[in-house]
């Protein structure tokens, strides 16, 4: 919500899901933060939008551990709704989500734009309409996930990308496996986005993992999260067929560079090392099964 006030990127929406926050950080925090979620968000979405212009839309999305997340609304604004737009969180999540919906009409028009046949269901827990549903479940387990999206009209014949942003870092290896085992079996053509933490081994890594410690906030996945290999290689035994990972600075030098330009001039920063550092410590993976040559 900060980065998009100050200018970082557009974001209509998330002012109706986040208040804005009083107090600034110190600069190397908000740059190093800002740019980081920048390249973030310009990275996941560079992907999502080239999977939707291969498959025409003809497609659904689910966003795994969606939270508070906007893509839904920003996808409606730019003409690039899927057929199917799911997210899955927490039931506590969800219900506060829905309430927001529910009572900020920004957000409650587009869904009934887009909506078409029988009456829109939504109850404290879950949402369906004919083109946007959201899932209350544990992706820790993914029978009662499959189920869940099923219930409200998952076709699993239908090219399907899964997105997922620092979301299989708080799983055990085994149940990140499970899941993402799961989705590669489910889907005849599918696409999986996972955006985390990668290079956790070095002192910066470990710094990063003591501080989220401290906020009893626990990594449970971070040993999968050693090198850009081992991101790839979760991917490859798991049934996908080809994975790739790079780091956010990699993703930072493929990104336009008179906006790049542009938001550096947003905030000074000198400690540039800093943003570097922090930057070589997440990254973006992506992988495909395709049994159709998409």
């Amino acid at each position: 919500r900060f980065a998009v006030s100050v200018g970082y990127w557009k974001d209509p929406y998330i002012q109706y899901f986040v208040r804005q926050a009083k107090e600034r950080k110190a600069p190397e925090i908000n740059r190093g933060k800002w740019a980081c979620y920048y390249a973030r968000v310009h990275g996941v979405s560079y992907l999502i939008k080239a999977f939707l212009k291969k498959t025409e839309c003809n497609c659904q999305i689910v966003n795994l551990g969606a939270g508070m997340d906007t893509l839904f609304w920003r996808l409606k604004d730019e003409n690039l709704l899927p057929r199917k737009y799911f997210e899955v969180d927490f039931p506590m999540i969800v219900a506060r989500k829905i309430h927001n919906i529910k009572s900020k009409p920004p957000l409650s028009k587009p869904i009934m734009e887009s909506h078409s046949g029988d009456s829109l269901l939504i109850d404290s827990h879950s949402l369906d309409s004919s083109r946007y549903s959201i899932v209350g479940a544990d992706l820790r387990f993914s029978s009662d996930l499959e189920e869940k999206l099923k219930k409200h009209n998952l076709d699993i014949h239908l090219p399907t990308l899964l997105v997922a942003e620092c979301v299989l870092v708080y799983m055990t290896p085994q149940q990140s496996a499970n899941l993402l085992k799961w989705a590669a079996s489910t889907f005849p053509v599918v696409m999986f986005i996972n955006y985390e933490q990668v290079n956790m081994t070095d002192r910066f890594g470990q710094i990063m993992i003591e501080n989220l410690q401290r906020r009893q906030c626990n990594l449970a996945g971070v040993e999968v999260c050693r090198s850009l290999d081992s991101q790839r290689e979760r991917l490859l035994l798991n049934g996908w067929e080809t994975a790739h990972a790079i780091d956010m600075m990699k993703v930072y030098s493929f990104l336009p560079q008179a906006d790049v330009k542009r938001i550096e001039g947003l905030e000074f920063l000198d400690e540039k090392e800093l943003f570097e550092q922090l930057m070589q410590h997440y990254c973006i993976c992506w992988a495909s099964k395709d049994s159709s040559n998409l």
